[in-house]
């Protein structure tokens, strides 16, 4: 009688704690920004708008860490919204691309509308 299942191939990867096989490679660190892939140090500020559960949020990216809470602060009371600074992503309930690159230019920084 012959078998008609598929042959598997018994090689199993394992991997030990006690040195005998070497452990992967880790994968090179990329900065984080609250799931989206990385975003250049340019200097420019991005201002993007994402879908969250029905609703807009802008997001804006390429601040540095130390400015972050002030222009957060700033640009939360000019939108009239609530927001959060995350990861060093600043994020704003709702659409306020336009008053956010608007205050940006004003302030004689670089700054572009990222995303569609």
């Amino acid at each position: 009688m012959k078998d008609d299942r598929p042959v598997r191939d018994e090689r199993v990867l394992v991997y030990s704690t006690d040195g005998s096989l070497p452990l992967p490679k880790a994968a090179p660190a990329r900065r984080a920004q609250s799931g989206h892939p990385t975003v250049p140090d340019d200097g420019v500020v991005r201002v993007a708008r994402e879908r969250r559960r029905n609703s807009a949020v802008t997001t804006v990216h390429g601040l540095a860490p130390a400015e972050i809470d002030a222009l957060g602060k700033e640009l939360r009371r000019l939108c009239g919204t609530g927001g959060t600074a995350k990861n060093g992503v600043l994020e704003l309930q709702g659409d306020h691309r336009d008053k956010v690159v608007a205050h940006f230019e004003k302030l004689g920084r670089r700054v572009k509308r990222a995303g569609g």
